[in-house]
């Protein structure tokens, strides 16, 4: 059974993926294991992207499918997380993009480790960062963008942080297929990944003191 849920996705059969999701969930199956046997298959969908294979549509719709089957894996997902937050987490696509799919991806992994879960969306406006980080005072502010005239709005977000005395109270954090070291720097972040897992991986690995 193992990489059937993958490659269904991949070949963006929508109720094939629906019905195996909710199979294997009510049949007491790690929901975390069904989640990341998903994230597999997009990987598998943004290479064939990447590579001219799939266009737009076929990104968007294997988005929604994925959507679909996180709707699905939710109640099992909360049912795993410890009672008590490891952290907090304010997630946000900036101004001037409306892409959506990784920071997704990264709250939801986040969700199933025990994280508190803040996401502001899609073209979201720096000022609006500054208050939540101030109403909730995350250990991890993330940023999510796949283009690249986002940039500043990432770094405007940033520096208003700093400017508003909340910089130094949580790591910042951006991710995304465009984003490099050189950007990282460029915005002042902490952290840097192209992979939702390994975004997950820093979060705890700070949270345990690593």
């Amino acid at each position: 059974m193992s990489g059937e849920l993958s490659m269904a996705l991949v070949e963006l059969e929508r109720d094939r993926v629906a019905e195996e999701v909710k199979s294997r969930a009510e049949t007491g199956e790690s929901p975390i294991q069904i989640l990341e046997e998903c994230r597999r298959g997009m990987t598998i969908v943004g290479e064939r992207f990447q590579k001219g294979d799939y266009f737009l549509a076929e990104l968007m719709l294997s988005g929604e499918i994925f959507k679909g089957a996180m709707a699905i894996l939710e109640p099992y997902l909360a049912k795993v997380g410890p009672s008590k937050p490891l952290g907090k987490v304010v997630l946000a696509t900036l101004q001037g993009d409306i892409h959506d799919l990784g920071k997704n991806i990264v709250a939801i992994m986040l969700k199933a480790q025990g994280f508190e879960v803040h996401d502001l969306g899609v073209d979201v406006a720096p000022g609006l960062v500054v208050e939540k980080v101030r109403e909730t005072a995350p250990d991890f502010v993330g940023f999510s963008v796949l283009i690249t005239t986002a940039f500043d709005s990432m770094k405007q977000a940033a520096a208003m942080l700093r400017e508003a005395g909340l910089r130094e109270q949580f790591k910042l954090m951006i991710g995304g297929g465009v984003t490099t070291t050189v950007v990282k720097d460029h915005v002042g972040a902490d952290f840097q990944t192209t992979d939702a897992t390994e975004g997950v991986a820093y979060c705890l690995d700070v949270m345990r003191g690593g």
